[in-house]
């Protein structure tokens, strides 16, 4: 889900201009839901095309669901496919949830990638060939500096780091801090393995806000330094998850979005989560969707992706955050 954005468009075409700069990507084989006018929480959907009956009856009470208690009134659908019958299904079945909401249903477009229809409660019209890289929402977009990727997938590979040999440095780092801050709580006791926790929690607060002040990227030690910290103790991770805001999200964003591509793999389960949940703060539902998968893939069961995964399905509003003390207890275990 993405909560950034009012409509802008007037038609169609406007649409499959639009919609690519909302979710980041050009989506292929999706079912596309827009808040069109004013609505108590705005937000933009997308969601894999489905094929079998039952995944299409479960997907329109879903989205309906979720328009319902956002407060949105009126709505326009893009599926991207070029089957016309699965998109019929979608359609026909989000018409009647709709209708019973009482959501009204501006435009409903189809597009295969080349060609474009309106569709109606009896068929569709059109046919005619569209190009959404050059609409002037498009152009828009790229002036403002908004990155549009070619695909989802292109998105998820984003998150995927291309210097090996820095990785494999890093990788050698975690451990080497790890095994020392483990040996020191079990030398000096319990009371020495807080005051250690809490010089982390201190020393990674610091460096995320330095990080958000003046985009100061981290050294391979201070990446080796974060990623110990945050796999000796919870507390330290929410330490930086705690700092987070809406007005500084995109910072955040950049920050976790650079730690995710240059960490292990084994180690990614945190700093993809953390990347996870601000952007959902950010307003970029995708790019939060991809950064759970990450960190599941990491540590299948990982509580704060799991979280995350909640909050994205149930569509809550990035309004709804607010910034957590130090050991919040709102804060899951791991």
């Amino acid at each position: 889900m993405t909560a950034r954005h009012t409509i802008r468009a007037t038609g169609p075409g406007d649409l499959l201009g639009l919609v690519p700069s909302l979710l980041g990507f050009h989506p292929a084989d999706s079912v596309v839901l827009l808040t069109v006018g004013d609505a108590r929480q705005p937000f933009h959907a997308r969601v894999d095309l489905p094929r079998d009956a039952d995944e299409v009856d479960g997907l329109a009470s879903y989205l309906t669901t979720v328009a319902e208690r956002s407060g949105v009134r009126r709505v326009a659908i893009v599926l991207y496919t070029d089957d016309a019958s699965a998109a019929r299904a979608v359609v026909d079945a989000l018409d009647i949830e709709l209708l019973v909401a009482d959501i009204d249903v501006v435009c409903v477009v189809r597009a295969d990638g080349e060609r474009c229809w309106v569709l109606d409660p009896v068929g569709e019209t059109g046919g005619g060939g569209y190009d959404a890289l050059s609409h002037p929402l498009m152009a828009e977009a790229v002036v403002e500096g908004t990155v549009v990727l070619s695909s989802r997938q292109e998105l998820a590979d984003s998150l995927v780091g291309n210097d090996p040999q820095e990785i494999e440095e890093v990788a050698k780092l975690v451990d080497a801090r790890l095994a020392r801050l483990e040996a020191g709580g079990d030398a000096l006791g319990p009371a020495a393995g807080s005051h250690q926790v809490g010089a982390e929690e201190a020393w990674v607060a610091e460096r995320v806000q330095r990080f958000v002040v003046d985009g100061e990227r981290l050294t391979s030690d201070e990446l080796g330094r974060l990623l110990a910290g945050m796999a000796f103790s919870v507390r330290i991770r929410d330490a930086a998850w705690g700092s987070m805001s809406r007005e500084e999200a995109a910072q955040h964003v950049d920050l976790w979005r650079d730690v995710v591509r240059r960490t292990p793999t084994e180690r990614r389960a945190a700093p993809a989560a953390l990347l996870g949940f601000a952007a959902w703060l950010s307003g970029s539902g995708a790019l939060a969707w991809c950064a759970v998968e990450c960190a599941q893939e990491a540590e299948p069961g990982y509580s704060m992706a799991g979280l995350l995964a909640e909050v994205l399905t149930g569509a809550l509003p990035p309004s709804a955050w607010e910034p957590l003390r130090p050991r919040d207890p709102r804060l899951p275990a791991g």
